[in-house]
């Protein structure tokens, strides 16, 4: 169901936000590179996820090998579309495609595989061709669920009997509730990761979402009816019931309001609008006129002195007259079809204030009769601003769909965001305050899903970090000046110095990427000075480098990975990373036959060149860090039963101790935490490891039942009790801060004794 805005729309959320809206106009063109897939699929690089599902249905259908049986290139055929299909329907991959071609795909080889032809027919897309049901994929989502409309989605899998049975259901609900509430659906077999996020783990799962609320589980069973008294519980849209007493008032106070009144009268003759048809008008006005309706059976006299003798429904405007109802304005309507009225009443709404180029506030500029407005800001088609009280020089382009969930979350974000749209006017030169800037398209799909992170991402750095936005398509000029080959690419201008961000599209990483420009946690290495700082290193010194490829995926899906095991491991272990496209000579020379490959140069080695390469699954930073942890010397003690009870129970240092079992694999993974807390406690408390399976009996005294278990034994002037204090963390810095807490109130204590003694000498 996804409506152009109308101008019913605009009015409605535009007062609701409060926001300064100006309609502009944006140029859409296209910027060609490779585009070998796109011509595969018979698409242009702008296509919509659902555009590019929709040209592979149709090319599936024609060439799988099933249809083509005789034909013996069928499936070599085949594998190319869908191959482009893989790519193109892949946020990330379609970016790298666009960027770095096939080389860029090489750590991606999707499209090997391919289903029946009775797959594509019946259930590849369910929802492709409904427009009443709008098919949301992950960088649409967060706008459509936060944008304080109510939607009802079905998550559903193309391979699940179930979704096909509820799916004829699914669109009679959708077009009972057009208007009233979105319905939507999510296809987890391409949005795996969504619906993992979501805690989606059975098919179909339907769920009512609303800004402000918790998502809301349906249980009941899959009927159009049970649907609708369910999701009817959530709307908030009224209808007001009108009567003698309160009627008149209502018709008078519009003019105040400036809302105007919809009202069905109800009586013997005619058909009434019925009390759904009602409802979803309230829902489709709301706020821009009220909905009510009159019962002529009990309100007989009013209904005769409006000359009401047959069921009716009349829009009274503001200040309409109720003595010459022609001359005030009221308009009766004939249809009984909600959508048909709400189509009407849009057409005799107010229209947006016509706008001078002075001044800008709710409305509209038309570029014809100021053309120097619209050239200035560089539009030449309708779209949609947001300006931010600085005039022409702050001010945000939306680049979204042009349907109401879209419209509302932009105007939210970015009047509250510190990002601006930016052109030859104002992009950043030789400004000493640091710039993101990120290169897109309007066309990109990635380019629309990470515009909302962006604003996500400036109110943490205010002050700190200006954002801006270029349109390429009408920039093309200036993108080519800084190189740009694929969209979007996302840049960081530190006065002489370029830093491109090749992460996640999202807030949280932009700011993680941010701060490791503001602070570097890895070193980036070149010929020389891998030499100079790994090869010649300390003989105390411990390195991990990463040699990677920028275009390889893998090594992108690493580097913010990587940057946050840095953090992790600062003091103790320093990180690199080499760039073997810049280097390729030297990675070969080092022979690095794969990306990302991860080294280890470990301390006090004769041969200064030894490494470790890491050969783990799993890349991410806990499980990294953990890896490079083990190749430190240990400075936690092995305790046996007499030394435990020599050095902790009876002597003068304070103790932390892990009690462990060797097979406990928990055990196992908290070794080198413990070992990161040894170091941080360094000096003032003393780590020390008992070992429960070979000491069993000293664990059992210890009053340990589970492993691993830490416990903390302070020296207080006598001797400690072995069952010590039970420390409940594993986190090596949740432990030494509750380490030195403890700590600080023992030599309170101690200082409080101390004082009442001497007391007590005087």
């Amino acid at each position: 169901m996804e409506f152009l805005l109308s101008k019913g729309d605009c009015i409605r959320d535009l007062k609701r936000t409060l926001l300064l809206f100006l309609v502009l106009t944006c140029l859409v063109a296209l910027v060609c590179t490779d585009q070998d897939y796109y011509n595969l699929l018979g698409i242009s690089k702008e296509a919509s996820n659902r555009e590019i599902r929709q040209a592979f249905k149709k090319l599936a259908l024609k060439l799988h090998p099933d249809k083509n049986q005789n034909d013996p290139d069928a499936h070599e055929n085949f594998l190319k579309i869908n191959r482009a299909y893989e790519v193109l329907k892949d946020d990330e991959l379609r970016k790298k495609y666009d960027k770095y071609g096939e080389k860029g795909l090489e750590d991606h080889q999707q499209g090997g595989r391919y289903e029946s032809w009775n797959f594509y027919r019946y259930d590849f897309g369910i929802y492709d061709d409904d427009p009443e049901i709008i098919t949301l994929d992950r960088g649409e989502f967060d706008a459509a669920v936060n944008s304080g409309e109510l939607w009802f989605i079905n998550f559903y899998s193309p391979r699940c009997s179930h979704c096909h049975d509820l799916a004829p259901t699914w669109r009679e609900f959708a077009k009972e509730m057009d208007g009233l509430i979105r319905i939507g659906a999510v296809n987890c077999g391409d949005n795996r990761m969504l619906c993992r996020i979501k805690g989606i783990n059975s098919y179909p799962s339907l769920y009512v979402f609303k800004t402000g609320m918790n998502p809301v589980k349906y249980y009941g069973d899959r009927s159009k009816e049970s649907l609708m008294h369910f999701a009817m519980q959530y709307v908030t849209s009224t209808v007001t019931e009108l009567w003698a007493g309160n009627f008149v008032n209502a018709i008078q106070t519009s003019f105040a309001s400036g809302v105007g009144w919809l009202i069905t009268f109800c009586a013997e003759g005619g058909d009434c609008l019925t009390s759904q048809a009602r409802l979803k008008l309230a829902g489709m006005l709301e706020g821009l006129v009220n909905v009510g309706w009159m019962d002529c059976a009990t309100q007989g006299e009013l209904c005769d002195n409006l000359d009401i003798s047959s069921s009716t429904t009349a829009y009274f405007p503001p200040g309409a007259t109720l003595t010459n109802k022609e001359k005030g304005g009221v308009l009766f309507l004939n249809s009984l079809d909600a959508k048909e009225i709400y189509l009407e009443i849009m057409q005799h709404l107010p229209d947006f204030e016509m706008l001078s180029a002075a001044s800008l506030e709710v409305g509209k500029i038309d570029c014809l009769t100021a053309p120097s407005v619209c050239s200035n800001l560089y539009v030449y088609q309708p779209c949609l601003a947001v300006f931010k009280g600085k005039g022409t020089e702050d001010y945000e382009i939306h680049h979204g769909k042009m349907i109401l969930y879209d419209i509302v979350a932009f105007a939210k974000e970015s009047v509250n965001s510190h990002v601006i749209t930016l052109g030859p006017q104002n992009f950043p030169g030789k400004e000493k305050e640091p710039w993101l800037v990120d290169f897109f398209a309007p066309w990109c799909p990635p380019c629309r899903a990470l515009l909302p992170e962006l604003r996500k991402a400036s109110k943490h750095l205010i002050g700190q970090l200006k954002f801006g936005t270029l349109d390429c398509t009408i920039h093309e000029g200036l993108c080519n000046m800084h190189n740009i080959r694929a969209y979007p690419t996302t840049v960081v201008f530190n006065q002489s110095t370029v830093h491109e961000y090749e992460g996640h599209h999202s807030a949280e990483q932009i700011l993680e990427f941010i701060q490791d420009l503001m602070n570097p946690s890895v070193v980036s290495l070149t010929p020389d000075t891998f030499s100079a700082l790994v090869k010649q290193r300390k003989r105390d010194e411990v390195w991990m480098v990463d040699f990677y490829a920028p275009w390889c995926g893998p090594c992108q899906a690493l580097m913010p990975e990587w940057k946050r095991m840095a953090r992790l491991l600062n003091g103790l272990i320093t990180v690199g990373s080499m760039d073997c496209q810049k280097y390729f000579s030297f990675c070969h020379q080092e022979n690095v036959q794969g990306y990302p490959e991860i080294r280890l140069f470990p301390q006090k080695s004769n041969a200064g060149h030894h490494y470790y390469s890491y050969n783990g699954w799993h890349r991410d930073s806990y499980s990294l860090r953990s890896w490079a942890l083990g190749y430190l010397p240990q400075v936690s003690v092995d305790l046996t039963p007499q030394s435990f009870t020599e050095k902790v129970l009876h002597g003068k240092d304070h103790w932390v101790i892990d009690f462990y079992a060797p097979w406990c694999g928990p055990c196992q993974n908290f070794a080198p935490e413990f070992e990161v807390l040894a170091r941080t406690v360094k000096g003032k408390v003393k780590a020390g490891k008992v070992d429960c399976q070979a000491y069993a009996h000293t664990c059992q005294t210890a009053g340990i039942r589970a492993y691993p278990t830490v416990k903390f034994y302070p020296y207080q002037g006598a001797k400690k009790n072995v069952l010590g204090e039970h420390i409940d963390s594993r986190d090596a810095k949740g432990i030494a801060n509750l380490l030195t807490e403890r700590l600080a109130v023992i030599k309170n204590k101690g200082k409080r004794k101390k004082s009442s003694r001497n007391k007590d000498e005087l």
